[in-house]
């Protein structure tokens, strides 16, 4: 797909995340709006999956893992837009019985998704064992997470990115949403984070890193990425982005992070992100 038809896919995913945030006056904005343009890209452009042929297992197929669950308005849009199921059921996010509950959940069926997610520091775990179960398998297809920068405070994330050097999971593609920003606050304040690129170096991962906001970087990185499959040693993406990415009063704070905004800040906000289209 050309990088302008991804652009004007990520604009629509940044409308849709806007308006299903402030029809239920509750989720994530922040961080989903500074990840649409990933998500687009690997939905649109980089993984080799098959909407219509949905299924748990996820067989000779690329499979992806939502960490950082509370990103769910953005991996929704996405889903939807690709294909897994009706663009409509958007206006049922976070409604009680919807299947777009406010973090992924597999009870109520929705294609697209494989594990409840949104307990911060599981996610890597998971994508490593699907990862397992490809290569025992024989089956050559990638899998793909991605993780929000404070859930690198887990310890979990650190018992698995040593698990997955070790074993030599080589068919993972981890993606790390950099924007130093959390719930709470800045990470240096929260908890430092201290150098991550040489951290997962040290843990025995290919680094590399990207702006996650340039379309065109996305997908040049994503695809550079799939070159160290294979190589015997698992990869890592240190994504920056800016949280509340497109609307200028949500980026440059934490403080959108999980706050809705009213009827005159989705206006505002819808008019700064549609760019040259309206709706796509």
């Amino acid at each position: 797909m050309e990088i302008t038809e991804l652009k004007k896919i990520a604009t629509q995913v940044r409308r849709d995340i806007l308006r299903m945030v402030h029809a239920q006056n509750s989720g994530h904005p922040g961080g989903s709006l500074g990840c649409a343009d990933f998500l687009t890209a690997l939905y649109f452009e980089i993984m080799n999956h098959s909407p219509e042929n949905f299924d748990m297992n996820g067989r000779n197929q690329d499979i992806f893992f939502l960490s950082n669950g509370h990103l769910s308005a953005a991996w929704y849009s996405v889903l939807a837009r690709s294909g897994y199921f009706n663009v409509d059921e958007l206006s049922t996010f976070r409604k009680i019985d919807s299947r777009l509950q406010g973090h992924p959940a597999t009870e109520e069926g929705l294609p697209g998704i494989r594990i409840a997610s949104g307990s911060l520091g599981q996610g890597l775990s998971v994508a490593i064992g699907a990862a397992l179960a490809k290569q025992l398998n024989n089956d050559q297809n990638f899998v793909y997470s991605l993780h929000g920068d404070g859930e690198l405070q887990e310890g979990q994330i650190w018992e698995a990115a040593m698990f997955a050097a070790h074993h030599k999971v080589d068919n993972i593609i981890a993606t790390i949403d950099y924007n130093k920003k959390q719930i709470d606050g800045p990470t240096d304040n929260v908890m430092s984070l201290g150098n991550l690129a040489a951290k997962w170096k040290a843990f025995g991962w290919v680094v590399l890193e990207m702006n996650g906001n340039i379309m065109e970087e996305v997908v040049i990185t994503l695809k550079k990425a799939q070159n160290y499959i294979g190589q015997k040693e698992p990869v890592v993406i240190l994504m920056k982005t800016e949280m509340g990415m497109g609307v200028d009063f949500m980026m440059g704070t934490h403080k959108w992070h999980g706050k809705a905004p009213n009827d005159e800040e989705l206006k505002n906000a819808l008019e700064q992100v549609v760019e040259t289209i309206g709706d796509y």
